[in-house]
């Protein structure tokens, strides 16, 4: 039975060995592999900085063109806001000389009419005698 147990822990023995032998291969392909990521990280990194950089100015440029826009568009505005207010006095000037004048105009129209009655009457019956 000893010669079992031998032979059963040489085996393990071996087989820990191997085991081991594949785990520093593995490690190392590991490590490689992180290395070169490692790698291309930094030229990312490296190729990204001109692209923030650039967007960055792109963003600033923007900003400064909206901040120049912004001054024509307030003073069209304010432009606007004097024509309408313009133009809304003088639409109440209109309706208000209007209906001042619409009433004695009309009443003037039918006094003229009347008299006009009056004298074609007059006419008419003077004509007659």
């Amino acid at each position: 039975m000893e010669n079992i147990a031998t032979v059963f822990l040489i085996l393990l023995l071996l087989s820990a060995s191997a085991l081991s032998i594949s785990l520093i291969f593995y490690l190392g392909k590991i490590t490689k592999s992180i290395k070169a990521m490692e790698a291309d990280v930094k030229s990312i990194s490296f190729q990204l900085s001109p692209l923030v950089a650039s967007a960055t100015n792109l963003s600033e440029k923007l900003n400064a063109l909206v901040q120049d826009a912004k001054e024509p568009v307030e003073t069209a505005k304010a432009i606007a806001f004097e024509v309408k207010d313009r133009v809304d006095t003088i639409l109440d000037l209109e309706e208000r000389i209007r209906t001042s004048i619409e009433k004695p105009v009309t009443d003037f129209s039918k006094n003229l009419s009347a008299i006009l009655y009056g004298l074609n009457a007059f006419w008419n019956t003077y004509k007659k005698k």
